[in-house]
């Protein structure tokens, strides 16, 4: 059921679903949306170390027609009581981008999208899904890949652990991506993180942090109960003086 990489997919088709409730299921989104139209894809990325998803999905459509009509239908439907915002995948991730792009060089040829997202999704919410350029009539990989994250301290991060690290019996090199529209100059500049500093992204909008300040909650049937106090034993009596 889940998607394959970002590159894909039919962008144009695609929505985002966000403010979801923990016990949405990407098979509750695809029961949703196929009412709008026939759903080809339904993607909700998950914490790499608690398996849940991060509030947020995407729903691919066969067609544009079925993605435009799914927004106006569903925008703010309740799910489990709460509102959930549907929109264009394309722009909800332009939104989202704040230059954060890694470029990540001399991979294994054996690495694949899944491997990266497993890899560095340690570090903190990625956008999409990594991208590993490959020769478009051999699919062979050609051993350099680019990772979009949502903020800057967690491309920092992800620079500063994974430099020179090996993966899959490779060092491999992990810098800021070079700008498509600026010649020579690379993301992560100080202008870059101004701008995101003076815009950050709202709570609604922002996906669910990897790592929580406490474990999650776990609500509903699946809550158990707490095991009995164990029986005290019995004192034994006091012995002579």
């Amino acid at each position: 059921m889940a998607a394959g990489p970002i590159a894909e997919r039919n962008q144009d088709a695609t929505i985002y679903v966000g403010g979801l409730d923990d016990r949405v299921s990407e098979s509750l989104l695809w029961e949703l949306f196929v009412q709008s139209g026939p759903v080809v894809n339904v993607h909700m990325p998950k914490d790499r170390v608690t398996q849940t998803h991060q509030g947020y999905g995407f729903v691919e459509f066969m067609g544009e027609e079925d993605a435009d009509y799914a927004i106006k239908v569903m925008n703010m439907i309740k799910l489990y009581g709460k509102p959930v915002r549907v929109n264009k995948a394309s722009a909800h991730q332009k939104n989202l981008d704040v230059g954060a792009n890694v470029f990540i060089g001399n991979l294994d040829p054996e690495v694949d999208e899944k491997l990266l997202y497993d890899t560095f999704s340690a570090f903190g919410v990625i956008l999409q899904t990594p991208k590993v350029m490959r020769d478009p009539e051999t699919g062979n990989s050609k051993a350099f890949a680019f990772i979009n994250f949502a903020s800057f301290e967690a491309s920092d991060a992800a620079i500063e652990a994974m430099n020179n690290q090996y993966l899959c019996n490779r060092p491999i090199s992990v810098s800021y991506a070079f700008k498509k529209d600026v010649k020579g100059e690379r993301h992560g500049s100080a202008a870059e993180r101004l701008l995101a500093a003076q815009n950050p992204l709202s709570h609604a909008d922002r996906p669910h942090q990897l790592f929580a300040d406490a474990p999650p909650t776990i609500m509903g049937p699946m809550l158990m109960a707490p095991p009995p106090p164990p029986t005290p034993s019995p004192m034994p009596p006091p012995g002579p003086p």
